[in-house]
């Protein structure tokens, strides 16, 4: 909203300042304060108002060190996050990009079916809050939203570079031209719609969704968007899952997704930029550069909410924190292109998922054959194997933000190790 007043300040009124509002860079760190003012401010004001309508978290007893000093603690401190993010956002970014409309979509849509869940469990004061079904639909209509955006908008193109002949590969379709400023130079390129991503680790390193089914035979590319709209529902319900589940330690998942839209800013940042997408071989995705602002209020958010969330946490996010955080970061790799990255710098989440689903596996699995369960772990997810073995709470987190940090290195590696 700012950009715009002060771009027509500009134009009608020549207001001497007011064309800093033109930078991208400017707004994005103007964000990123505003975000962390909001979580570290509005958000005690947040915190005071929990406790006086005595929002606490009821604990289940685990038989876990430190468990009952965490009973009555705030929750849905989630609010803050998305205060964080959605005001800052809305300030300074332009709001006509499909990206950044598609994310405030995704915030407030997960935000929303969170607060639900924590609602049920706080005033209704039912454990189990929203029945699952009802979040994997809330999940499933995101990923919907998410796929059939990304496919089908006009405005979600990569950009092919005409040198002589424009690169446009079978399953690939021209939509417009354009050009910019490359090395100093101008440049034709043409706008490509296509169902694209990045493969790790190769030299030919795009891959085009159209592949999976173009066995089946002529014309099959035509029934690419079932295929690729399914991929992004199942990656969202999982990330947003892993990252619920991450949520049990205190600032484990604030800070475990803080280092990942960092990883992802970088992303956004080098395939937004002609000249680094053509140093780095990667491909150049237009209109980007306004997402920088989203995930600059994304990290501000995360990092200003670990004031009050750090061991002893004075408040949890809940699920209308958590849900919605595995939601936007799954949502901004596929804008990105680089979903298939997301098991090494979403790595914490996965293990964490892929505990959980392994202990009951194993526990049914040996119910069924010996009539009696047996564990792998000596609690799911595995954060609270380690509390299990004697190792203190924050211990636990921070060595948990070491190997997230190694695995969002790793992954920014990847744009170089082919």
């Amino acid at each position: 909203m700012l950009y715009y007043l002060f771009t027509y300040l500009k134009t009608h009124f020549d207001l001497p300042g007011a064309g800093v509002f033109q930078y991208i860079t400017f707004r994005a760190t103007m964000a990123i304060l505003l975000s962390l003012v909001i979580s570290l401010f509005a958000g005690k004001r947040i915190l005071l108002f929990l406790q006086r309508k005595q929002i606490g978290e009821t604990v289940r007893q685990l038989g876990l060190s430190g468990e009952n000093q965490k009973a009555g603690t705030p929750t849905m401190g989630g609010l803050i996050i998305l205060s964080a993010i959605i005001i800052p956002t809305l300030l300074f970014a332009r709001l006509e990009n499909v990206y950044v409309i598609l994310m405030l979509i995704c915030t407030l849509w997960l935000g929303i079916i969170g607060f639900v869940d924590d609602y049920i469990k706080v005033f209704r004061k039912n454990k189990e809050g929203l029945a699952g079904r009802f979040k994997i639909l809330g999940q499933v209509g995101l990923g919907l939203i998410v796929g059939c955006t990304l496919y089908f908008n006009d405005h979600v193109v990569i950009m092919r570079e005409i040198i002589g002949k424009p690169r446009i590969a079978q399953y690939e379709k021209v939509v417009g031209d354009t050009t910019a400023i490359k090395e100093g130079k101008r440049q034709r390129f043409v706008e490509v719609k296509t169902p694209i991503t990045t493969i790790p680790f190769v030299k030919s390193h795009e891959f085009n969704y159209a592949r999976l089914i173009s066995w089946i035979g002529k014309n099959a590319e035509r029934y690419t968007y079932i295929v690729y709209i399914l991929i992004v529902v199942f990656i969202i319900t999982a990330v947003s899952n892993g990252a619920n589940i991450t949520d049990g330690l205190d600032g484990l998942a604030t800070g475990v997704s803080a280092i990942i839209g960092a990883c992802l800013g970088i992303f956004a940042y080098v395939s937004g930029n002609i000249n680094f997408a053509s140093y780095l071989n990667i491909m150049y995705i237009p209109n980007l550069g306004e997402l920088s602002i989203f995930i600059g209020t994304f990290v501000g958010a995360c990092i200003g909410f670990l004031w009050y969330n750090a061991y002893p946490a004075q408040v949890f996010m809940g699920d209308t924190g958590s849900l919605a955080l595995g939601g936007i970061i799954a949502s901004l790799a596929f804008i990105v292109r680089k979903e298939l990255l997301i098991p090494i710098f979403c790595g914490i989440f996965l293990v964490e998922n892929i505990s959980v689903l392994i202990q009951v596996a194993y526990f049914k699995y040996t119910k069924r054959k010996y009539g009696e369960g047996r564990r792998i772990f000596k609690m799911a997810p595995l954060h609270h194997h380690y509390q299990k073995l004697g190792y203190h709470e924050s211990k636990i987190v921070v060595r948990f933000w070491i190997v997230a940090i190694f695995c969002a290195v790793f992954s920014i590696a990847t744009l170089k190790l082919r």
